[in-house]
């Protein structure tokens, strides 16, 4: 690849990502800035051709750290203009059966009162919106793909990537080279298995005492339907079918009403599961046909699609925060409460909370690059930790009980002991070590989309409004070409071709033999291949920026 000279600038604060948490934090920092008259700098780069973009999750939000950040935050017009009315959750026993799961049974923090069912994505579009009136720098469609270290070692900013690079390296027409963009301190708020994120982790050990992460795989869509079919604010969550019938599999699934006649809906799956033929993707096609769901769906019109990993190892898994010169907040680090089934809040308050931390080492005269442990501290004395603690043996218990004794279990732990059952359960295997061989597994036979309420995965990348400049370097980078084939094939019937939710991996033949072939256009910025793969074989890195989904309101 040919060299380039990059322009450099320089901030007090460098946030990466422009998602809830990173957002939060710049605007903790600038507000604090503001009331004190102090005068701080801060960069935020986003990834996606837009705040908002690259969003996805189911939405359901609890206003607690909203309320702290922006408490003026209804006069401010943020959208969260539908309240949670009725809460329901369903215990779906086969492809038509199902048990409502009586309230005094669902452990009080699942309950949804006072919260909010809303479009993450548009969340954040407002949230940009209040960062921008207090000066704070957004970029959008600049992805960080590298870290920038000082000397010393420690972190000093990072590099955007290069836009124009042709997949040889060279240089096309319209090249602009990449920005250095220098902080004092560096807050990493990238989501889920973020690029940069995994790097430091690796770099600095952050792991070292902490217990294996575990993941989920979110699928969703969104969907006009009947009105007289629509109730705005319900919530519905289930258990159980289709993951019942698959060993090692767990997870569960959503729909939410949302405000001008739309539901989101989705299903997630743990990532922990075993038979290498189950595609997460067809699940999902299946559960829409479940009575639960396609009582509202049919008549419907699906309007969007997308998919999402999220952290679920809880407080156990979750990594140190802090290094030299910089900080990780938000799912890049694992801030997840699964028991709420919620991460939005909690990933706030990571950000707002590295933002304290930063904010008075840069007024106090600190010019970067040292530890800052004054963050670990404030999340340990704060709601948060105690939030995180309380709930953090719910994931490993479903995971080493199943759904049924792991749920009861659930309701016992919080109803006698409040979560603070004096053990805590760990699962020392990683999520692409669990895979069975395919010889050793029962082969699923998915049905065929009908059309009407499930659908192939290429039309369902369209609606994710996915695109990639097509003539750059593949961001699915592989470190041995012929793993897939020579080993992955054989031994799991190449599971990338099922994990996947967006059909980027297919095996085709050519010249009368087998191939793997990387659809990186079609690409939703999952990250599903850089956590599930059994030979850990594949390093999602990100493409030029503002490639990508392009969500308009998941």
């Amino acid at each position: 690849m040919e060299a380039s000279e990059r322009e450099s600038m320089e901030f007090d604060v460098v946030i990466v990502g422009g998602g809830p948490s990173g957002l939060a934090a710049a605007i903790q920092i600038a507000q604090r800035a503001r009331k004190d008259g102090e005068e701080i700098s801060i960069c935020l780069v986003e990834k996606g051709s837009e705040i908002g973009a690259h969003i996805l999750s189911g939405a359901v939000l609890e206003p607690r750290a909203l309320d702290e950040l922006i408490p003026d935050w209804r006069k401010k017009g943020a959208p969260l203009n539908n309240p949670v009315s009725c809460d329901e959750v369903y215990y779906l026993v086969n492809p038509v059966n199902r048990i409502k799961v009586p309230n005094m049974f669902v452990p009080k923090a699942t309950h949804n009162e006072g919260n909010y069912a809303l479009s993450l994505g548009n969340f954040c579009r407002w949230l940009g919106e209040q960062a921008e009136e207090l000066e704070v720098n957004i970029f959008p469609g600049f992805a960080a793909s590298e870290i920038l270290y000082a000397d010393d070692g420690s972190v000093r900013g990072i590099a955007t990537t290069d836009m124009g690079v042709a997949e040889s390296g060279e240089h096309k027409p319209g090249f602009q080279a990449g920005y250095e963009l220098i902080g004092k301190y560096t807050i990493f708020a990238e989501g889920c298995r973020g690029h940069l994120g995994k790097q430091l982790i690796h770099n600095f050990n952050l792991d070292a005492d902490s217990g294996t992460q575990h993941y989920g795989l979110g699928i969703k869509e969104i969907w006009d339907i009947n009105p007289e079919k629509h109730t705005p604010g319900k919530v519905i969550h289930t258990v159980g079918w289709p993951l019942t019938h698959l060993p090692g599999a767990g997870g569960g699934s959503f729909m939410y009403h949302l405000e001008n006649h739309q539901v989101a809906l989705g299903l997630i799956v743990d990532l922990s599961y075993s038979n290498p033929h189950l595609s997460p993707y067809d699940e999902f096609q299946k559960l829409k046909h479940h009575p639960v769901y396609a009582q509202y769906l049919e008549g419907g019109n699906r309007v969007a699609y997308g998919a999402r990993t999220m952290s679920k190892g809880g407080l156990q898994a979750l990594p140190k925060t802090v290094m030299p010169g910089a900080l990780l907040v938000g799912d890049d680090a694992g801030f997840l409460n699964v028991l709420k089934i919620k991460g939005s809040h909690t990933a706030m308050k990571s950000g707002m909370l590295a933002a304290d931390s930063v904010y008075e080492a840069v007024v106090g005269g600190s010019e970067g690059g040292e530890e800052l442990e004054s963050f670990t501290a404030k999340v340990t004395e704060s709601w948060l930790h105690e939030e995180l603690y309380t709930s953090r043996n719910i994931a490993p218990a479903l995971h080493k009980f199943g759904i049924l004794a792991g749920s009861a279990f659930a309701v016992v732990d919080q109803a006698v002991f409040r979560g603070r059952l004096p053990l805590t359960f760990r699962d020392p295997t990683p999520d692409h070590a669990t895979l069975k061989l395919a010889k050793d597994s029962k082969k699923i036979d998915y049905p065929k989309p009908d059309g009407k309420l499930s659908f192939d995965k290429l039309s369902s990348v369209f609606l994710s409004s996915t695109n990639h400049e097509e003539d750059q370097p593949c961001h699915l980078k592989l470190a041995d070409a012929s793993i897939p084939i020579s080993r992955n094939l054989p031994e799991y019937d190449e599971p990338a071709q099922r994990y996947c939710p967006a059909g980027v991996y297919e095996i085709v033949e050519e010249n009368g033999a087998d191939k793997f072939q990387i659809n990186a256009q079609n690409c939703v910025h999952c990250k599903t291949c850089d956590i599930k793969d059994p030979a850990q074989n594949i390093n999602w890195v990100v493409p030029e920026g503002a490639g990508g989904p392009n969500y308009p309101n998941m």
